[in-house]
């Protein structure tokens, strides 16, 4: 049986790449690493590979927002493909900035229209403006207290649909960012969200319990990690399940005992399943 393909995308400021390549490769993938620019300029590439991931790092220096250069560069070019590849049954994975990317994409949440703001001056008679502007009705934030944050962190995994996530329960990765606080524009997505059952990850203490920093470290509402989309098949979380993938990256291996492998490598294992 032939390998699945993974695309691993990469662009300027993007430094977990390799890593996530060799979780892919250590999952039984044939993971190949692409910059964005040869993916724009031949977005049929996409064809090629079963599952793309998008991974950590800081895209274009995450000058504007984190993630969001690198979100316009899909929502503008790759769109259509993108779509496409969703479409046909394939999976796609977002980690940390990868996370930040797809969400401000708009490939998690769609987006949904809200009025233009106005800047010229109108009188009391003058009709209302009827533009309107596309807006993802959800973020990932600076971090609430306002700080890089790195440490291991306990999750509780309703899986659902989301094939990436079958057979986990309450697992613990590391994460490492500076804005990783999900928000919703209003309580209503929020809820739909959970309703849907795209709410996927949740930060918790070790005993399974919604808890607040560190055990949530970013200050996320609902304590949410990671979100997918309706279909199950695209997932966005802010840990790093590549860098858990060995049993010997746990901080702990020594005084647990060494186990057959990392906690996050069966994330990569069930994504190669899902095309066996």
């Amino acid at each position: 049986m032939a390998s699945v393909r993974v695309l691993v995308l990469r662009a300027p400021g993007t430094n977990c790449d390799e890593e996530t390549q060799f979780a892919w490769e250590l999952a039984g993938a044939r993971a190949e690493r692409v910059h964005i620019n040869r993916l724009r300029e031949n977005p049929l590439l996409l064809r090629d590979y079963q599952i793309l991931v998008v991974p950590g790092g800081f895209t274009y220096g995450d000058d504007v927002a984190a993630g969001k250069i690198l979100a316009n560069q899909l929502r503008h070019y790759l769109s259509e493909e993108l779509q496409r590849f969703r479409d046909e049954g394939k999976l796609v994975l977002g980690i940390c900035n990868g996370f930040q990317a797809l969400l401000k994409a708009g490939l998690l949440v769609p987006p949904r229209p809200i009025p233009k703001p106005s800047l010229r001056l109108t009188a009391p008679d003058d009709p209302p403006n009827q533009e309107s502007i596309e807006v993802v009705p959800a973020t990932l934030a600076a971090n609430a207290h306002g700080r890089f944050e790195a440490r291991w962190v306990f999750l509780a995994t309703t899986p659902g649909r989301c094939p990436f996530l079958a057979g986990y329960d309450r697992w613990q990765v590391p994460v490492a960012h500076g804005e990783g606080r999900f928000l919703c524009r209003d309580q209503a997505t929020f809820q739909t969200l959970e309703q849907q059952g795209q709410i996927v990850l949740r930060y918790v203490d070790a005993e399974g319990r919604l808890a607040g920093y560190p055990f949530n470290p970013n200050g996320s509402q609902g304590n949410v990690a990671g979100i997918c989309d309706i279909t199950g098949r695209v997932l966005g979380l802010m840990p790093h399940p590549e860098r858990h993938v060995l049993a010997t990256q746990h901080p702990h291996w020594t005084r647990r005992g060494l186990a057959e492998e990392g906690a996050g490598l069966r994330l990569f294992r069930n994504a190669v399943a899902y095309f066996s």
